[in-house]
């Protein structure tokens, strides 16, 4: 790729379901609520994931981690987006910044942001203030807000590392 630089968007959606551990950035988060998917379903990682994919033109984690695959039946997500990690350096990027926005009525993440910012930033090799996260609610509209589901959506710049 001959840009300097490249530019993803990365969205991802879950439903929330009893029974499931809430994990978003790859931080447990203790609720009554968990989001179902065939990963750890962490919103958080999959919307940079796609972001990422996105930026170096490698479609979405759909695309390299199918829910058909047993191999990725509840994976960290973590471990997904030091893959895609692996891609975008590969194609010889690295991350500039992160900016993430987090739709959820609940539970409040104010207290957990550090905790995921830290384990992007370690994941992406970048400090911790190349990651921001901003959390949302829904104003009790919609699926956000009847607490159905929570959605992530991220936006990545990535330099050339050349």
């Amino acid at each position: 790729m001959s840009a300097r630089f490249r530019i993803g968007q990365g969205t991802d959606i879950h439903r929330l379901v009893a029974g499931r551990q809430l994990i978003l950035g790859g931080v447990e988060i203790p609720w009554e609520k968990g989001l179902l998917g065939h990963s750890d379903a962490d919103i958080v990682c999959h919307a940079v994931s796609n972001a990422l994919l996105g930026a170096i033109g490698e479609g979405d984690i759909g695309r390299h981690f199918p829910d058909s695959d047993p191999r990725y039946k509840g994976v960290s997500s973590i471990e997904l987006l030091c893959i895609v990690m692996g891609l975008v350096k590969g194609k010889g990027f690295r991350v500039g910044n992160v900016d993430l926005t987090v739709l959820a009525e609940r539970p409040k993440l104010g207290p957990y942001r550090e905790a995921m910012r830290a384990n992007l930033a370690t994941v992406l090799e970048v400090t911790s203030d190349a990651i921001n996260i901003k959390a949302i609610t829904g104003e009790q509209m919609g699926f956000v807000g009847r607490e159905e589901g929570m959605m992530a959506e991220a936006v990545v710049l990535l330099e050339s590392a050349e």
